[in-house]
């Protein structure tokens, strides 16, 4: 699966891809230079259980590690995943 991303001044979006096909997207929009927030995560339902929100939402921290950046989980599914797991709490805001 690859995970792809899409960014402008505004928002941006993380897609997960798989045979062509797009399973899943994570977007966010920026709150700052930077700060940004998850606002909407989606799995397609022929993709569900296959951990591609996770691995969006993974996306999402990585990036934000890499350039310095803070994230607010406020979609359902990121904000769960960022309070059960410990270890991305370093980029949380």
């Amino acid at each position: 699966m690859e995970i792809t991303q899409e960014n402008n001044s505004k928002n941006g979006i993380f897609k997960a891809i798989e045979n062509d096909t797009i399973t899943g997207e994570m977007t966010y929009v920026w709150a700052g230079e930077n700060k940004f927030i998850i606002d909407h995560t989606e799995v397609f339902p022929e993709f569900e259980g296959k951990g591609v929100g996770k691995k969006l939402v993974m996306a999402g921290v990585e990036y934000a590690r890499a350039n310095g950046f803070k994230i607010l989980p406020l979609c359902p599914f990121a904000k769960a995943l960022f309070e059960r797991t410990p270890e991305i709490q370093d980029v949380r805001f």
